[in-house]
């Protein structure tokens, strides 16, 4: 499989792997932020709702707030998107994501670095064209200024059996 594009499986699998071995590290850095792992989880849990409920209800000031200025996300197609254009899509005329559930959860912290993720039938409307697809998918969430902040995204398309 020729990966000179950096494109594929591997290179996903490359980058998910980086995000698992750096979360601790990044962990590390915990200083001033302080307080109980318990306390994070709990904050995190609530940042993780508000997330997907402002990106169901396309609520571009709350994810505005959730989403790091420098965030990323990398789609199933290997496109990459910056916060602002990943913002700009809740802004499209007709455009709208479909309620979800978030199947095979999992969540990791390590201090001020989490990553959390599981699958999800993804469906939407956009241009009047309606599309599915299923996903894997993996956030990563770090402590900014006293609250959580989504990073990173990564979604990878998983095949249709």
């Amino acid at each position: 499989m020729d990966e000179s594009d950096g494109s594929g499986p591997d290179s996903t699998r490359r980058a998910l792997l980086a995000l698992t071995v750096l979360a601790p590290a990044l962990g590390a850095f915990r200083g001033a932020q302080g307080g109980h792992a318990g306390d994070g989880a709990a904050a995190l849990a609530q940042a993780v709702a508000a997330y997907h409920r402002a990106t169901i209800g396309s609520d571009v000031a709350t994810l505005g707030r959730l989403v790091a200025d420098d965030y990323m996300l990398v789609n199933s197609d290997s496109s990459v998107q910056a916060k602002p254009s990943y913002l700009a899509d809740f802004r499209v005329p007709g455009f709208r994501l479909d309620p979800y559930t978030v199947e095979e959860p999992f969540r990791r912290i390590w201090g001020n670095a989490a990553l959390d993720g599981g699958s999800m039938q993804l469906s939407w409307t956009s241009e009047g064209r309606r599309q599915s697809r299923h996903l894997r998918f993996v956030h990563a969430w770090i402590m900014q200024g006293g609250r959580w902040r989504l990073a990173f995204s990564q979604l990878t398309r998983i095949p249709d059996a």
